[in-house]
């Protein structure tokens, strides 16, 4: 059974400062709302140290960053590498969201690279793939989602393989409080696991964990996880608010504790 994982990504919000104020709040409310539930938070570069200080040994909360480069050390101004992550005691990733391929140019070659330096320094890597909407309209979600995967993963390892983490997250939902129906999340999720047992194996398909990804609310959290295909969600801007963050959680405890 693969277990429930729920990713808060700030994106460029919240300074060090408001950070830490966010993390001892969200620890106090989450400590006894996250049976059974992994939890991480994916703060700015900025703010990682002070988030992995305010988190502290023992935490319910894993601490996460929100992209990398894939050399590990050189002249490439502004980036940020898996072994700085590493030493800031991160253990996930976010890789090729769709903000950073839209709007930073991120192509398929770029995130493979990605990819494998993130696996080759033992971080743990969320991988985002999803379609426009136009993409949705003209009915070709399914290539869409398939080239992207393909393109990232092609040539892993299988051993590779086991170490990632798929976010499908429909680019038309991104921020726009227009989230995938269920329906639609689990079909693309099953898509996406087809794709994992041609391109690695059907073990690795039924292993790996896919979040869904999307203006994802308290009020939709429950109906996404009712499927064994949707493992978790990689949150937006409702994990900007304690309250929202909270409620999510302990309703995605609720909703797998009892086998929803």
């Amino acid at each position: 059974m693969r277990t429930t994982l729920i990713v808060g990504n700030w994106k460029m919000n919240k300074t060090a400062s408001e950070a830490v104020t966010f993390v001892h709040e969200l620890i106090r409310r989450v400590s006894n709302a996250s049976a059974g539930i992994e939890l991480v938070v994916a703060p700015p570069f900025t703010a990682l140290e002070s988030v992995r200080q305010a988190l502290g040994p023992g935490s319910p909360i894993q601490l996460g960053a929100q992209n990398m480069f894939w050399e590990d050390q050189g002249a490439y101004t502004g980036e940020v590498s898996a072994p700085m992550l590493k030493d800031l005691g991160c253990r996930y990733v976010i890789l090729g969201h769709s903000e950073r391929r839209t709007r930073f140019g991120e192509q398929g070659v770029d995130i493979h690279k990605k990819l494998q330096a993130a696996l080759k320094h033992g971080l743990r890597p969320i991988l985002c793939i999803g379609e426009s909407l136009a993409q949705r309209e003209s009915g070709t979600t399914d290539e869409v989602l398939t080239r992207q995967l393909q393109e990232s993963v092609t040539g892993l390892s299988v051993e590779a393989m086991a170490g990632i983490t798929i976010a499908y997250e429909p680019v038309w939902a991104i921020g726009t409080g227009k989230s995938a129906t269920t329906e639609q999340a689990v079909a693309a999720h099953r898509t996406i696991r087809r794709v994992l047992a041609s391109t690695a194996s059907p073990a690795i398909a039924e292993a790996t964990k896919i979040l869904y990804g999307g203006s994802v609310t308290p009020q939709n959290i429950a109906s996404l996880l009712s499927s064994d295909q949707v493992d978790g969600g990689l949150i937006g801007g409702a994990c900007l608010q304690v309250d929202s963050f909270a409620t999510i959680v302990s309703l995605a405890s609720a909703t797998r504790s009892i086998g929803v």
